[in-house]
């Protein structure tokens, strides 16, 4: 880094809170996705009077800044594609407020979700949103890519909590947006704007969210089927039955097999399966919206189904779920994760598409999601050292994002755009919608130094 420049940066933040050391730029040129990018230097603010004055000099210098989180993106959203200055915001990481006869929390952006769960529930509320990354995920990047996760069916994602927000712009202004009520129909939603934009077009810095009393009943259920297809008629049958189950997941022949051989979990063999919560204030409740989710599973040709009785037998049939992340990483092979959402209706029409896409590139792709909202992750297996299989990956890949976005899909439904799916916007926007985008980006960042090179653009 220009000594001028590191100087600078030192009388904004202090020279501890500036590094451009090899240790600490190797670490800030990855995330969770295939790609890297190295900075030229990283700086730590702690306060947003901080985080303007480093975007005023980065304004007037033309410096590429890239706001960072925990580093937990999937699609190189926080990787500085084109180098500069990586700010990494972990360390705003107060609980600010929390009011509960107003329903709200006020957070900075390095809080981390779970740690925010942890003090919401002794008051007995939580945060719905429920990243499957929320142990170690910041609430300032769970709001750049509007995160989701398990319980989206029934609770939303993370746009549908954030009440307002503290932002500050690439030229460094400083601006609130939005507001602390549950309502308001004051001037343009910028608050939605701003959620899911990638950090491209300013920094939160501190974040007001809605929180919801927390249910004190729920019910498990599993079913197996002998057919892909039955599992997903069945999803779609029970999203529009009148009853919103809090978790509906979907898990495919690959990923059972792996979890009965490599896992040893005692599961039966089949073409899919779906794992389904139902949650309420009284037991009752939660119970007769189960009990209405397994007579669809009935209707749809389920050959198994266990509902559990106890706390013990729901962690039981929970317990391949939450396994999954650790028995994939230890596979022998090389996998690429993607995240793609149809309308609920045609979830069946995907998952045959994709086994037809799997078949013709020779690609072996598991699938599981959060079928509740349409939200499929197809896991690809292959050998990165292996040239051929990597570009026919790829190829499948691309195949995969148009058959979403020809169902009616969309390219994302909670890790976002970043990097790996820059190159795909079209298939999902239209060219008007990319130039609006882009218009709005270049009004609030003219000199494009925010978080450039991601969601599609230079």
């Amino acid at each position: 880094m220009d000594e001028k420049l590191k100087k600078a940066l030192a009388d904004i933040v202090g020279k501890e809170n500036v590094t451009d050391a090899t240790i600490d730029l190797v670490s800030y040129s990855s995330d969770f996705s295939e790609h890297e990018h190295r900075p030229e230097g990283a700086i730590w603010p702690t306060t947003t009077e901080q985080v303007s004055r480093i975007m005023q000099l980065a304004h007037k210098e033309r410096i590429p800044v890239t706001p960072r989180g925990a580093g937990t993106g999937a699609t190189g959203m926080a990787l500085p594609k084109v180098g500069g200055l990586v700010m990494d915001l972990v360390r705003m990481n107060r609980i600010l407020d929390i009011r509960i006869e107003d329903r709200l929390a006020i957070v900075q952006p390095g809080v981390v979700y779970a740690d925010l769960q942890r003090a919401l529930e002794p008051q007995g509320f939580f945060f719905p949103p429920d990243p499957a990354s929320g142990k170690v995920s910041t609430l300032g990047g769970n709001v750049a890519t509007n995160a989701g996760g398990l319980k989206g069916a029934k609770y939303g994602t993370t746009r549908d909590y954030v009440l307002g927000l503290e932002l500050v712009l690439p030229d460094g202004r400083i601006t609130r947006t939005g507001s602390r009520c549950m309502k308001s129909a004051s001037g343009y939603e910028l608050t939605r704007l701003f959620v899911g934009s990638e950090g491209t077009l300013g920094i939160a810095t501190e974040i007001t969210l809605k929180i919801n009393p927390r249910p004190l009943a729920s019910s498990t259920g599993l079913a197996a089927f002998g057919k892909q297809g039955d599992a997903g008629d069945a999803v779609s049958e029970i999203m529009h039955s009148g009853i919103i189950p809090s978790v509906c997941e979907f898990l495919d022949r690959h990923i059972i097999t792996i979890l009965i051989e490599r896992a040893g979990l005692d599961l039966p063999r089949c073409d899919a399966m779906i794992l389904v919560e139902t949650d309420g204030y009284t037991q009752g409740e939660a119970d007769f919206q189960m009990e209405k989710i397994i007579a669809v599973f009935k209707n749809h040709h389920a050959q198994e189904i266990k509902k559990a009785s106890t706390a013990d037998e729901a962690e039981a049939l929970w317990q391949g779920r939450k396994s999954l992340g650790s028995v994939i990483l230890g596979l022998p092979f090389d996998c690429l994760v993607e995240d793609i959402t149809v309308p609920m209706s045609k979830l069946t029409d995907l998952l045959e598409g994709i086994e037809e896409i799997s078949a013709k590139y020779g690609i072996e792709i598991m699938n599981l999601g959060h079928a509740g909202d349409g939200n499929l992750h197809p896991h690809f297996l292959y050998n990165e050292a292996d040239e051929a299989q990597a570009a026919r990956v790829q190829k499948a890949v691309a195949d995969v994002f148009a058959l979403a976005c020809d169902l009616g899909g969309t390219l994302t439904g909670e890790h976002g755009i970043g990097l790996s799916k820059a190159p795909f916007m079209g298939l999902e926007h239209d060219p008007v919608a990319l130039d609006l985008m882009w218009s709005f980006k270049r009004l609030l960042d003219p000199h494009n130094i925010l978080n450039p090179g991601k969601m599609g653009f230079p």
